[in-house]
């Protein structure tokens, strides 16, 4: 019953039992209804630098800051693939990449055959669950223009819906930055930089749409223990919001990264992003245009995001509902003069992840976590049983104590290569056998990973330990199995 006078009963029990407080008996006469519902948000392709909650001066964020101001923001949360398709594969199957191999654009439902995804383990055990719009992979812009249902797993969902948009065919005023140097170029379709300052109202567009059909499924939904999945597309390209989200992003204003002479001189060729400065043909007006575009998009988005609190909290059910708030990966905005996601580096493999529970209160992670830990954190937590199966971990500890860490390191892949990443060092090889290059990054002296340490004679015990890692590492992950 989900009320404002819930009774906390087995609520309480489930947390005392989480963080180590011994409970005698069970949750009594309480019934499953007593449980934490759980809303996940999800934005496409943010980096967790454009958010004012992690530090952004530029890009303000509201509604993702008011998340945070009641939970708990980690710094060091890593996705387990960089681009779309097997990140959310990964953290809905319970799976590393390898171990499914699912490094596509698919759904994971083959190669787990009849065992429960995250959202299905919710509906196995009495949950409403329901997705709106992407959260298994789901194409953009040519999915929300179709509005398809993409790589979608219809066996997690009570219901799915869909959120159809004009995407880059939006009226209003647009350029393709990407591969357009003389100009001539008109508005155009695809994986393509574009920027639409685009007419009409939030709801024109997909994420306000999600946000709309959101919205109107808390209230259908209110006296039943939920899961609901909302899935925002932006700031994934084209970069479309109504106008009045640029109006604080003066384009000749954006700041870019610095400029490195020299920069790809020790990056091996694999560790070259598929979209940079140069393939891209970007000079620095349009450079700085994409900057812009990408905060108008995240400001759009966090707008939609506070459309979905604000009826959270005006129906009362935010008093009974742990909220999830990430990205499938990171984006790159010209670090290296890369741009986009795929890359193994830093921003593009490290994400946003805020989770607030009810009476929460403001708390900093710096703990390494992963996508992964989503499913079982998530399901101990709300007193579901967490599947041996799932490689991933209980981060639910962290929520009381958040200087409990959980791991020492981040493992991440991208299709090319693997990131190992610790408290010390960022290990990017590429192939199994490192036969396409190694990086190798001091990241407490050099965070923004500008010398690569590979090659050093001094660093090669550094580099020996970290290829073992690698090899028990996918070894672990590939024995798992898929489980029983």
């Amino acid at each position: 019953m989900n009320t404002t006078a819930v009774p906390l009963s087995w609520k309480w029990l489930c947390l005392l039992s989480l963080i180590g407080i011994p409970v005698s008996g069970q949750a009594g006469s309480e019934t499953p209804d007593d449980r934490y519902n759980v809303l996940f948000i999800i934005s496409d392709d943010l980096t967790a630098t454009a958010l004012s909650c992690y530090g952004n001066r530029v890009c303000r964020t509201p509604s993702i800051d008011r998340i945070a101001a009641r939970g708990t923001r980690y710094t060091r949360a890593y996705c387990q693939g960089t681009y779309c398709g097997p990140s959310r594969a990964s953290f809905m199957s319970g799976y590393y990449p390898h171990a499914t191999g699912v490094l596509g654009y698919i759904s994971p439902r083959k190669a787990i055959g009849d065992r429960a995804t995250w959202a299905q383990h919710f509906k196995n055990s009495g949950y409403y669950t329901a997705r709106v719009s992407k959260i298994f992979h789901m194409g953009v812009p040519g999915g929300i223009e179709k509005g398809t249902d993409g790589a979608d797993d219809p066996a997690s969902w009570t219901e799915r819906f869909n959120s159809p948009g004009p995407e880059w065919k939006a009226p209003g005023d647009g350029e393709t930055l990407e591969g357009n140097p003389d100009g001539r170029k008109p508005v155009v379709g695809g994986n393509t930089f574009v920027v639409v300052e685009a007419d009409g109202d939030d709801l024109v567009h997909s994420d306000g749409r999600t946000a709309a059909r959101a919205c109107e499924l808390l209230k259908q939904h209110r006296t039943e223990t939920f899961f609901l999945g909302v899935g925002f597309v932006r700031p994934h390209v084209p970069f479309v919001a109504p106008r009045q989200y640029y109006e604080p992003f003066e384009y000749a204003r954006m700041a870019l990264p610095p400029k490195i002479d020299g920069d790809w001189d020790d990056i091996p060729k694999a560790g070259i992003n598929y979209k940079t400065s140069l393939n891209m043909k970007m000079d620095l007006r349009r450079q700085r245009k994409a900057v812009g575009g990408y905060y108008a998009s995240v400001a759009y988005m966090d707008a939609q995001v506070g459309k979905v609190l604000d009826t959270l909290q005006d129906l009362g059910l935010d008093k009974n509902t742990i909220v999830i708030f990430t990205s499938d990966h990171g984006y790159h905005l010209g670090q290296h003069d890369f741009w986009a996601k795929v890359s193994l580096h830093e921003e593009s493999a490290q994400v946003p992840l805020i989770i607030s529970v009810p009476d929460g209160k403001p708390a900093v992670c710096h703990s390494f976590v992963e996508l992964l830990d989503l499913y079982p954190t998530l399901s101990a937590m709300c007193g579901l049983e967490v599947p041996t199966r799932l490689q991933g971990r209980d981060i639910s500890k962290t929520l009381k104590d958040p200087a409990h860490e959980v791991r020492t390191a981040a493992f991440c892949v991208n299709g090319r290569g693997f990131l190992l990443r610790d408290h010390d060092w960022a290990f990017l090889q590429y192939g199994e056998q490192a036969e396409r290059g190694i990086e190798l990054f001091d990241m407490r002296k050099d965070p923004h990973q500008y010398q690569n340490l590979a090659s050093d004679p001094e660093f090669r015990p550094v580099v020996d330990r970290f290829r073992k890692q690698l090899r028990e590492k996918l070894k672990a992950v590939r024995d798992n199995d898929l489980g029983a």
